[in-house]
């Protein structure tokens, strides 16, 4: 979904998206993955090369590191072959119930996984 925003209502550049999640669930997604990103950082469970669930690194690090690479391949002349994967509906095919029991797994305390299994309840 998408709102106007300015100029004439013709142009597609002069709309913007809308979000439909309510505002309880925004505070409960942050509250989630402020719990998640501190608990994987303090226990070191994300390698140095993940972008993801990381304070200091975003989809835009990650893709100016993977432009270099893949810039200083080419210039070695070697092939570059990339597969695209989109994992956006991964929680709507996977067992919440799996995702449970790895995140206790990785130590998360009670309170953090009773809020995750709310959050996937939703």
């Amino acid at each position: 979904m998408s709102i106007h925003k300015k100029g004439w209502k013709e142009d597609p550049s002069n709309y913007g998206p809308a979000s439909l999640t309510l505002v309880p669930g925004k505070v409960m997604e942050q509250i989630i993955l402020s719990a998640f990103t501190q608990h994987t950082q303090d226990n070191q469970r994300i390698r140095l090369s993940q972008h993801g669930y990381k304070t200091d690194r975003s989809c835009l690090t990650n893709l100016i590191y993977f432009c270099d690479q893949m810039t200083c391949l080419v210039d070695e002349g070697k092939t570059v072959n990339v597969v695209y994967l989109n994992s956006s509906k991964i929680f709507d095919t996977i067992s919440h119930g799996i995702v449970l029991e790895k995140l206790a797994a990785c130590g998360l305390d009670r309170c953090t996984l009773h809020l995750v299994k709310n959050w996937l309840d939703v």
